[in-house]
């Protein structure tokens, strides 16, 4: 069974992110429990897990090989600005 919250995170379109405490308040998870789903995440090709960011626009972490230099990579790649490792949020935030 997928998870609700690898559904939703589907739903987050490129060139937007979406955060941790925002998944959690859809999926009704606690932001930490979000987290450990991106971390174990296993299909990062069509669940985007890189797209969730803390709730201060800080990149949190990522745990594909490379780590946060990876998804600094796929961010900047989508058309997401990152500057002094945070992003702007009112720009490129997904709310649901």
């Amino acid at each position: 069974m997928v998870s609700k919250v690898y559904e939703f995170l589907k739903k987050v379109p490129r060139g937007k992110v979406t955060t941790y405490k925002e998944l959690g308040r859809i999926s009704k998870l606690h932001p930490r429990t979000v987290g450990l789903r991106m971390k174990n995440n296993k299909d990062p090709v069509n669940i985007p897990c890189y797209r969730v960011v803390r709730s201060n626009g800080t990149l949190g972490g990522y745990s594909a090989k490379e780590g946060v230099k990876k998804k600094i990579l796929l961010l900047r790649r989508d058309g997401i600005e990152i500057r002094k490792g945070k992003i702007n949020l009112k720009k490129y935030l997904f709310k649901f």
